[in-house]
Formats: C-alpha cells, sequence, structure tokens
C-alpha cells in the first residue's frame, strides 16, 4: 500500500505534494505557508497516526499530551512567532520510520483555547517525506528536486496509463481516509 501511496503522490502536482528528501540522521524542513495574519494553532498530523499528531502549538505553547512518542524532543515549529504565516516544521535526526505523507493545518485568529483539539480544515500543504540511504538505489534521485519529473521516463503509453489508473485508486483510497478520519460518512461528501 506505501508504494501505490507514494506513487500517487508522486504524480499528483494537482495536489500541490512537496517531496522533501533527506538521509537518516539528517535534519527535515517541511516547509508549510498560512495565508491567514492572526494563526491561533498549528497542526502537523501523519498520515499513519490515527489519535496522536506529530506536533500541535497553540496559543504560544507546543502540547505534548497527545504527541506520538517518535517524535517527542524531534520536532519544532521553525518561526514559533509564527510570523508572515511560516508554520514549517524541523524534524531532527530523522530515521528511515519518519517517512511518509504528513500534513499542515492552521486554525486562526478567535478562541483562546489551550486544550488541543483536532483542526478539522483542510490541509494547507501534504509532504511526502523520503528517507533515503546513502548508496542504496533509491526511488527519486537525491537531487533535491521535488518534481516528479523522470518518474515516467521511458514508459509507453500503456505504462502511462497503468499509472494513471493506479493514482486515481490511490486517490479513493486516500479520500476514504481522509474522510473516515474526519467522521464523515464518504457517500455524504
Amino acid at each position: 500500500m506505501a508504494p501505490l501511496l507514494l506513487l500517487l503522490f508522486l504524480l499528483s502536482e494537482a495536489v500541490s505534494v512537496i517531496v522533501v528528501t533527506v538521509h537518516p540522521g539528517d535534519d527535515a524542513t517541511l516547509p508549510c505557508e498560512a495565508a491567514e495574519s492572526s494563526i491561533r494553532a498549528v497542526e502537523w498530523t501523519r498520515d499513519i497516526l490515527e489519535l496522536e499528531y506529530v506536533l500541535f502549538y497553540s496559543d504560544g505553547y507546543l502540547e505534548t499530551d497527545e504527541q506520538h512518542p517518535s517524535y517527542k524532543g524531534r520536532v519544532e515549529l521553525v518561526d514559533r512567532d509564527l510570523k508572515d504565516g511560516d508554520v514549517s516544521l524541523t524534524l531532527k535526526n530523522v530515521n528511515i520510520n519518519d517517512q511518509g505523507i504528513y500534513e499542515c493545518r492552521v486554525a486562526s485568529g478567535g478562541s483562546r483555547r489551550k486544550k488541543r483539539a483536532n483542526i478539522d480544515s483542510e490541509p494547507i500543504r501534504t509532504i511526502w517525506l523520503d528517507v533515503t540511504v546513502p548508496g542504496s538505489n533509491s526511488r527519486r534521485p537525491n537531487d533535491g528536486n521535488s518534481s516528479p519529473v523522470g518518474l515516467q521516463a521511458g514508459l509507453g503509453v500503456g505504462g502511462s496509463l497503468l499509472l494513471v489508473a493506479v493514482a486515481v485508486v490511490c486517490v479513493l483510497i486516500y479520500k476514504r481516509h481522509k474522510d473516515k478520519r474526519s467522521g464523515a460518512p464518504a457517500a455524504a461528501r
């Protein structure tokens, strides 16, 4: 299933997915910028975490009560003042288990609640964190380029059609997962 999701995100430039490639032991910066000027809360989630989060920052405080244990002490916002809407995340000492899909959400203005609540808005940014071991056959060249160009190199028309079909199936699976997470039935949307 994970290779199919990787394929989906590599093919879906329209979804505005960014690929960040790092080596184990490196620090990774997952970029995210909000258009809102008054950000009350920032939530970073990961595709495989159901009830816990990667980072939740609210009203100037980092909440750790429901943070997944593997991220405690390893994540921080690039700018805790959230100047200019920068809500990018730094993940320290990346390991192969960190590879996957990350999403950034914000809540703006209004309430000054201190308790953590899921931010039910659409993600501002979706990021595929690709952790590659130096010298191994990576799924992507480690050139820092986030464009999926080259993935289709050498594929004929049949191969391209197969990739599109797989991408459509993956989008449907992803939307079902997202609907399940929000608690809304998929048919109601």
